[in-house]
């Protein structure tokens, strides 16, 4: 075997490895939940596997992939690299996928690479060729969450201390009026003498006005916040009980389970 044949055999077993360690999975509901769907080479045409129009979230657990919406890799297509995609919705490639090849190092601007959801995949989803069970739940319990809060704005009548008089006032137009008086009785210095006696008495008097009609309390409206706390009816999560080969096992889980078993793989994990 000449040396150039050797090079091309280790070459193409080198790349038959790569393709073979690269490995995707599709699941049928967002979040990694469904029936699940397995490619580790090429699958041009997703019919053909009864899995076309079908995935709905992604997991790459090694290589880039080459996902389209049409049959042999045509349409709209996008490459996704290992990680968690928990939707493909904001792709636009929900339940549209139809083909699936590895990407290989190609960089083609004509295909956007979305970056990978960055919590870590569902510890529930199902793994590729996993096997799976149906355990009888035995109890299921609502967890509600804490009080939620109810603020509400009223309007209100409130009283508000009155602003003081101005007995200031009161005092000089109090001054004037005697004042005047005064002028007006007597004749020569007893008519000063009257004026001064007169202006006076009057700015006393329109003190004491000012200083009686002054204080209290008015009446006003204004807004007022109002909060009270409120019962939370619904459920932060339930805890549910299932029985897995005569092992009792607890899970909490974000919805109602919907039947009276609950999928587990052999160790009695739950998968969904």
């Amino acid at each position: 075997m000449n040396t150039f044949t050797k090079r091309a055999l280790v070459i193409g077993a080198l790349l038959a490895t790569g393709q073979a360690m690269a490995q995707i999975n599709f699941y049928e509901g967002e979040g990694y939940r469904g029936r699940v769907f397995t490619a580790q080479n090429a699958v041009p045409d997703f019919t053909r596997v009864g899995y076309n129009d079908a995935a709905s979230s992604v997991v790459v657990d090694r290589g880039r992939w080459l996902v389209c919406e049409d049959v042999r890799f045509q349409g709209n297509c996008v490459i996704l690299r290992p990680g968690s995609y928990d939707s493909l919705r904001a792709m636009g490639f929900n339940n549209r996928v139809s083909s699936v090849r590895p990407a290989g190092n190609s960089r083609n601007a004509r295909y956007e690479m979305p970056d990978p959801t960055p919590e870590p995949a569902n510890a529930w989803r199902r793994r590729a060729n996993e096997r799976v069970y149906e355990a009888p739940i035995t109890s299921v319990r609502a967890v509600v969450g804490p009080p939620n809060q109810r603020c509400w704005v009223e309007r209100q009548a409130v009283a508000e201390p009155a602003r003081p008089a101005n007995s200031v006032g009161g005092m000089v137009i109090g001054g004037l009026l005697g004042g005047i008086l005064g002028h007006q009785v007597g004749g020569g210095s007893g008519k000063d003498i009257a004026t001064v006696v007169g202006a006076g008495a009057g700015a006393y008097a329109g003190n004491q006005v000012g200083k009686n009609y002054g204080g209290g309390t008015v009446q006003s409206t204004r807004d007022v916040q109002k909060c009270e706390n409120v019962a939370n009816p619904t459920p932060a999560y339930y805890d549910v009980t299932y029985n897995y080969r005569g092992t009792e096992h607890s899970v909490q889980m974000a919805t109602a389970p919907t039947g009276q078993t609950i999928p587990v793989n052999a160790r009695g994990e739950p998968r969904q």
